[in-house]
């Protein structure tokens, strides 16, 4: 309490300094290229001053400034730049000339001495800007990204507990936990939960990226490289640095609506975004948004149950035994802010952040009358005995970000001191059940607890350019905390509400832990064409010690349009504290049939007693080497290999239940399930060495001239295999628990549940005010392996999915659009059980969903109204 309270005072004293600053004259103009093109994006700058702003998609700017005459300083990546002075408040109009010296982008992920260019950099790096986010027709921003860029893949969960209102992402085929996510350059906090259920990225955690509003980003940029010694744990895979709006010149709001082909699903959002400008460059960007979405249903139909020896004969004379399976229901709104205040030539204030709000309902498994009973009709009218019921799981998910620092010189350095704090928390109720064991006092509807995770970061960097050699230095603290509340007693008392027995106050925590690392990185342009860069970062973690990483980089540049570039790194991943002290009970198929199931964290005697040690840091060393070629401001071609071994990787255990491997009765584990009225047990381990290594290609080629619009060709190409090297690593009292520690079907979530290749080609078309895009994205096949039968995997093939948007400028404030995502409404290969009973647990299922390429809804059409003004 006394930390929010905390927040609020700094949040409110940040607003009263913006709020009291004085207001300076506000100049307007247009920029375009010299055959009167409209130019997005451009730099316009106050001569002297950090003061400036960016125009926006129709090359319009408005720039607030303290006192006239000025100068005004307007340049583009491509174009030569323009200085002009002015004199009054007129509008303004820059035509830029093409310059073919000045190529590329600059982008700031990747670097922590000096920003550079795409070419400069000794990285691959992705620029993804706002426009392109938006021609997905997606409406979250993991959603976005698969969409863009081939190496990065999330798709919607269903029937999963808390992880269908998450959906796990990750990079490279690594993992939700090794891809960095940060806001403004700054880490932004995880999620609270653990992804636990059958699922890609199943034992890990990574950052709600639900929580982010689209309409508050500027550009995402992504880091496809190893980049623990600069920026510190969970970089492994690489980073995604999402930057926010600044001072945009206008304010705008978008309305938009959509509904899939079979009618359900319908959603509508709404958003504003607003610049408010005072004193001598000083702005606040704020966006708000409000959205709502509906439940899809594409379960199968029930038959043959072989879980309860069940025929299809009973289930087809009582046909109520559906289920609910598909995208859940999501009410959001959130508020975002992004400020800068220049105090003068030498020093800025910068804040950042926002509130994200969820409130969501999903589905558990059916639970018909031959597997739980409702005697006293709680959930039914009498009469109805033979009608069953499922579970809702409802969440109550609330993420938190506030960041607030200064940029300013020390001495010959440049300097950045920041303190951030940020926050996730999810809660459940799980509703439309009952707890059995309590009969006709039950409860239909029980809080069955909540997680949070928070954590409060110091950083203060230095940056300077000696000539040919520039540094960076800093320094980072971080404490981080999770919290484990329990339900109320109804839900969790002698087995439990169904589908999910609440959190117990034995599984209540509140643990923390700090981490403190230090950074320095060199670069050293040994001549104009040849760059040479290494990073190395210390950090020390208060629960397992310290870890030292480090990178060696460089980059050649053939010519003036192409680039060489090679990388090797070290890099490490702590476990997360939500890994080291998880525990809960859960529903699920369990020990060949659906049971209690339990999870216990590796600081319990339970564990330890069973010689399961203590997690420690995973390892990886990556190596990456690549071309990228621009033969002109619009045409782009890069290839780049890599090849990331990670050692002692943490996992998920499979079930350990009272016989072995080879059906041989356990005394120990055996005392463990009937203590703790389960039928299995699961916990982390640092179980796996694994190997990832894939190439990306991307080609990019834009303003075709075709007729008298002009068009945009975009090709991208991920190949990505992951296989594990060497034995599982099996504790010696587990020793003839080899294969369940960490079975086929485990595995299988890290080898094979995201596809192996994925292309994306994509067309814009231009002309007047009317725009198209056309975007084909292939997802590769993937693999559901059985624990223990090769004969039952399923591979389900690669399917092509086709999006069409369109876009329609009605006067220059008013534009509309409207798109067709899943043109062809393609859905995933059928689940085929080759006579296992779990696949589609008597039919329920119909599309597979413990491997998931890219969701189910089929064809979705969605239109939208831009109003900017």
């Amino acid at each position: 309490m006394k930390r929010n309270n905390f927040i609020s005072k700094l949040l409110f004293a940040f607003g009263l300094l913006l709020v009291t600053t004085a207001v300076g004259q506000t100049i307007t103009g247009k920029v375009t290229d010299t055959n009167g093109e409209s130019l997005p994006y451009v730099n316009v700058i106050e001569k002297g001053t950090t003061n400036g702003t960016t125009t926006d998609e129709n090359g319009d700017f408005s720039l607030n400034v303290k006192k006239m005459p000025t100068i005004i300083v307007v340049s583009s990546i491509g174009f030569s730049a323009i200085e002009k002075q002015v004199t009054n408040t007129s509008p303004l109009t820059f035509s830029l000339a093409e310059d073919s010296l000045s190529l590329d982008e600059i982008v700031l992920t990747g670097n922590r001495s000096k920003p550079r260019t795409i070419l400069d950099s000794a990285v691959p790096i992705d620029n993804i800007n706002a426009a392109d986010l938006k021609t997905t027709g997606q409406t979250s921003v993991d959603q976005m990204l698969t969409f863009t860029v081939p190496s990065y893949n999330a798709s919607n969960q269903t029937v999963s507990d808390g992880t269908a209102h998450f959906d796990p992402a990750d990079l490279r085929g690594l993992g939700p936990s090794r891809t960095l996510v940060l806001v403004n350059g700054k880490r932004k906090n995880q999620s609270a939960l653990v992804y636990v259920n059958d699922t890609p990225g199943k034992g890990e955690v990574g950052v709600d990226m639900k929580s982010i509003p689209t309409t508050a980003i500027e550009r995402v940029e992504v880091l496809r490289d190893g980049a623990s010694a600069q920026y510190g744990s969970d970089a492994v895979a690489g980073v995604i640095n999402i930057i926010l709006k600044k001072n945009v010149d206008f304010t705008e709001v978008n309305v938009n609506s959509g509904v899939t082909k079979e009618g359900d699903g319908f959603n509508i959002a709404g958003d504003v975004n607003h610049t408010f400008t005072f004193g001598e460059g000083g702005f606040v960007n704020t966006s708000l948004g409000l959205s709502y979405q509906d439940i899809t249903n594409r379960a199968g139909e029930p038959g043959k149950d072989g879980l309860f020896g069940v025929d299809d004969q009973w289930t087809n004379d009582n046909p109520a035994l559906g289920m609910t399976i598909g995208q859940p229901e999501m009410k959001k709104g959130d508020l975002f802010v992004n400020a800068e205040m220049p105090l003068n030539d030498n020093t800025k204030l910068y804040a950042f952040g926002g509130f994200n709000m969820r409130q969501g309902k999903s589905f558990a498994l059916y639970r018909p009358p031959y597997w739980v009973q409702d005697p006293h009709n709680l959930l039914h009218e009498p009469g109805t005995e033979y009608q069953g019921f499922q579970p809702t799981f409802e969440t109550d998910i609330k993420d938190f970000l506030f960041t607030a620092g200064s940029k300013f010189k020390l001495g010959e350095f440049n300097a950045d001191a920041s303190a951030s704090y940020g926050s996730n928390s999810v809660g459940y109720t799980i509703g439309n059940t009952l707890n059995p064991s309590l009969g006709a006092s039950s409860p239909t509807s029980f809080d069955a607890g909540a997680y949070a995770f928070s954590n409060i970061i110091g950083n203060f960097d230095l940056s300077r350019s000696f000539g040919d050699v520039s540094i960076g230095l800093g320094l980072e603290a971080r404490q981080e905390r999770f919290e484990v509340t329990a339900g109320e007693e109804a839900s969790y008392i002698d087995g439990g509400a169904q589908s999910f027995p609440g959190l117990q106050p034995s599984n209540a925590l509140n643990e923390t832990r700090t981490n403190i690392g230090g950074y320095g990185t060199l670069d050293w342009d040994i001549t104009d064409k040849f760059l040479v860069s290494g990073a190395a970062r210390y950090e020390n973690y208060s629960d397992f010690g310290g870890n030292t990483s480090w990178k060696l980089s460089s980059r050649y540049k053939i010519g003036e349009a192409g680039v060489l570039r090679a990388s090797y790194s070290t890099g490490f991943r702590a476990p997360s504290l939500h890994q080291v002290y998880l525990s809960n009970v859960q529903t699920l198929v369990s020990g060949g049939t659906i049971s209690n199931q339990g999870t216990f964290n590796n600081v319990s005697p339970v564990i330890k007693d069973l010689g399961v040690a203590s997690l420690f840091a995973e390892t990886s060393k990556s190596i990456s080497a690549g071309l990228t070629v621009k033969a002109s401001r619009d045409f782009t071609i890069s290839l780049d290999y890599y090849n990331v071994k990670v050692e002692d990787r943490v996992v998920f255990s499979g079930e350990i239940g009272g016989t072995d491997d080879n059906g041989n009765p356990n005394a120990a584990v055996q005392q463990i399930l009937d203590d703790n009225s389960v039928t299995s047990i699961k916990f982390f381990i640092n179980a796996a060495d694994t190997k990832t290594e894939g190439f990306d290609f991307t080609l990019r080629q834009k303003n075709l001239e075709v007729g008298a619009g002009k068009m945009g060709i975009n090709l991208a190409l991920n190949i990505n295999h992951t296989e594990l090297e060497g034995e599982v690593k099996t504790p010696a009292k587990l020793a003839n628990y080899s294969n369940a520690i960490f079975n086929r079907k485990e595995q299988s979530r890290i080898i094979s549940s995201r596809p192996n290749t994925k292309f994306l080609f994509g067309a814009d078309y231009k002309i007047n005010k009317f725009t198209a895009n056309l975007n084909n994205t292939y997802f590769g096949e993937v693999t559901w392996m059985h624990a223990t039968d090769p004969g039952k995997d399923q591979t389900f093939q690669g399917k092509v999915i086709t999006d069409l948007f369109f876009g329609y400028d009605l006067t220059d404030k008013i534009s509309i659009n409207a798109q067709v995502n899943n043109l062809f409404d393609v859905y995933p290969d059928v689940i085929d059980t080759k006579g296992d009973v779990v696949t589609d647990l008597g039919g329920r299922f119909k599309y597979p969903w413990e491997v998931n390429q890219f969701g189910f809804n089929g064809m979705t059409f969605r239109a939208g109204l831009t109003f900017k003004f």
